[in-house]
């Protein structure tokens, strides 16, 4: 099913098959979410195409988004909706309404995808051909009022989900049974999670914050690299900042990289010490979300200045060299490729 809103503007991005999304959040309920386009080739960026194309706002707090078979699948959070739409054109295909506060679409096939979730202790399972909530997965020792699944990754028929909020676990599920089956302890509010090339997991804790006192880093962030199959921690390193975020694995999975304070950090995943000197020094601004290219390497720093006015990114070169900076929506807070 479609929806029709009336005006909606041709937009036609065939020709940029490598292309980016950036998914901006806006501000929590002003609904000023949107979601802009790059494209690498001739370094244009397109704005608000979800609203050129449709007609409509995206809504309130975009989070993330997904490629799967020919449709992007956009994760609104605090709209409680899941929206697809084609890559091409940016026209809804569909939407998955009913979510208590999703965070991520993770694909276990054409059939069954699973929808991450913030206060709420359980993981919807949908099926995308039908756009409907089909189940759903309890998270135990987990309440509504406190419950937090993030990001996932899979190796064989396992999800692994980062518990983030408050949380300090990782997850184990079982897709052949949609039940969680294991899990391991590995510090305050577990951020961001991948996988390297051996299939190890790699997970970057933001050390929590302090409610009482407002301040970040309950604890030092630590990047802890876990054995899938025992789900132990094999190794474990304390960063040297108050606040970590954005762990993201090279296309090859031979190098890893995250925003670390005011820096971008790097190394390989072979290592067994953090590096000395980041990969790329702050800016006297806050590096908010990042991405490297699927193809060329690079890598790709957001940066949200003060929230309110369209945010900047920033393309680096595997070397560290700057290529290219185009201006986004308001925070740009996580990317997808086309």
């Amino acid at each position: 099913m479609t929806w029709d809103y009336g005006y909606r503007e041709e937009i036609d991005t065939s020709d940029s098959p490598d292309g980016l999304f950036i998914v901006c959040e806006g501000n929590f309920q002003y609904g000023n979410a949107s979601l802009s386009y790059y494209n690498p080739t001739d370094g244009e960026c397109e704005q608000e195409v979800f609203y050129r194309a449709n007609g409509m706002k995206l809504g309130d707090v975009a989070q993330s988004m997904t490629m799967h078979g020919d449709r992007g699948w956009i994760v609104v959070n605090n709209s409680h909706v899941v929206f697809a739409i084609d890559p091409v054109t940016f026209r809804e295909q569909g939407r998955i309404t009913g979510l208590t506060s999703p965070r991520y679409i993770h694909f276990v096939n054409d059939r069954k995808a699973y929808v991450s979730q913030l206060w709420d202790n359980r993981l919807s399972i949908v099926d995308p051909t039908t756009f409907t909530i089909t189940g759903e997965i309890t998270v135990p020792d987990m309440n509504r009022e406190t419950g937090s699944t993030e990001q996932m990754v899979q190796i064989g028929d396992y999800v692994y989900c980062n518990c983030w909020s408050y949380n300090n676990k990782v997850i184990r599920i079982d897709t052949t049974t949609d039940a969680v089956d294991a899990s391991v302890t590995v510090g305050q509010q577990p951020q961001s999670i991948a996988v390297d090339r051996l299939e190890r997991l790699w997970v970057l804790t933001d050390g929590g914050y302090d409610s009482q006192n407002g301040t970040a880093g309950v604890e030092q962030p630590r990047l802890m690299r876990l054995d899938p199959l025992t789900m132990t921690i094999d190794l474990a390193l304390t960063l040297p900042c108050e606040t970590a975020s954005c762990l993201s694995v090279s296309a090859d999975g031979n190098r890893l990289y995250w925003i670390g304070g005011d820096d971008v950090w790097s190394m390989t995943t072979s290592a067994d010490r953090l590096p000395v000197k980041p990969f790329l020094q702050g800016r006297d601004t806050r590096y908010y979300s990042l991405t490297v290219s699927p193809v060329t390497g690079d890598v790709y720093v957001a940066d949200a200045i003060d929230y309110q006015q369209p945010g900047v990114v920033y393309r680096y070169s595997p070397g560290g060299k700057l290529m290219d900076t185009f201006n986004t929506g308001v925070t740009p807070g996580s990317f997808c490729w086309k």
